[in-house]
Formats: C-alpha cells, structure tokens, sequence
C-alpha cells in the first residue's frame, strides 16, 4: 500500500528552519520528532486521573514554525484530549507566539514562550480567562517533564493541573 502525502500536507510540513533562522529556533527544534508519555490531571476535588499519551512534533510553514499534536490516550484509545499547538518565534519580543487548541475540548490558549534558566515556561490566557502557564523541565535529548499550571488572578497562587513526563520514541 503506497501513501500519498496530500497537497495541504506537503505545503504545511518542512523539512527544517530557513537558512539564517536555525538559531532562532533552537529553543523548541529539540522537540522535533515523536513522544510518548505518562500523564497526571489534578481534578479539582483533590483527586487524580493517570493516563498515557504520545505527542508529535514537525516543522511547518517552509520552517517558520513548529507544530504539535497532543493525544491522550495513546491511540488507537478513543481520546479524551486531541490538540495541537503552533509556535511561532518573534524576533521582535525575543519570544515565541504559542497558539493551542483541542477542539475536542473546546479548550483554547495564547501564551508567549521564552527560556528561562534551563527550562521553557509559557504565559499566558486560556478561552476560561484563567492565566496559563505551562513549562518545560528537566529537559534532556531524549525525554522532558511538562507543567500545566493556572490561576484566576496575578495574586493566587498557581495550581498544577497537569504533567507529562516524556520520552522520545523511534518513530
């Protein structure tokens, strides 16, 4: 069985970062590949519900961007959180562009992504009009731990709602 890319597809993925901007996109271009991952949601009555997931991720828009898709559980498991993120660098904050969505969800946000010390952390809104912030930690070639943190307001304190702990896959 052959497997034709389609159109839209071909004109979406890239194979890498334009010449002149791999510097630019070496905060998020690690991440370049495909995941697998344990995955903890903190309920808001105290308790937890552990999952599995997998998240891939390529570059998009002749390289000018890199683009996610977030899937809990594992397919072939119907999901209960199917997402995807684009991130975009902007040369003119020195940060980058975060757009999620998981239609699945109805569940929406807009963050600005830097480095901080050895780690990622993204700020921002979610379509509740809770701030977001979600980081990556403990980042290494081969393997990342994801927080998802929100509050109401600048005041309270942050509450972490989920964590991923990834590991690449071969695929």
């Amino acid at each position: 069985m052959t497997i034709t890319i389609s159109p839209f597809l071909a004109a979406l993925g890239s194979e890498g970062p334009p010449a002149g901007r791999t510097k630019d996109m070496d905060l998020y271009g690690w991440l370049i590949g495909s995941w697998e991952m344990d995955s903890v949601h903190y309920l808001d009555d105290g308790t937890t519900r552990k999952s599995n997931g997998e998240c891939h991720f390529g570059w998009v828009l002749e390289g000018r961007a890199i683009q996610d898709v977030w899937i809990r559980p594992k397919r072939p498991a119907p999901s209960t959180m199917y997402g995807t993120t684009l991130r975009i660098f902007d040369p003119g904050i020195g940060g980058w562009h975060i757009i999620w969505s998981d239609p699945l969800n109805q569940d929406y946000s807009r963050q600005i992504g830097r480095a901080e010390g050895k780690d990622i952390v993204q700020i921002g809104d979610d379509s509740r009009g809770l701030q977001t912030r979600w980081r990556f930690t403990e980042i290494t070639a081969n393997s990342f731990h994801w927080i998802g943190e929100e509050r109401s307001a600048g005041s309270d304190p942050w509450q972490v709602t989920y964590e991923h702990l990834a590991r690449r896959t071969n695929s």
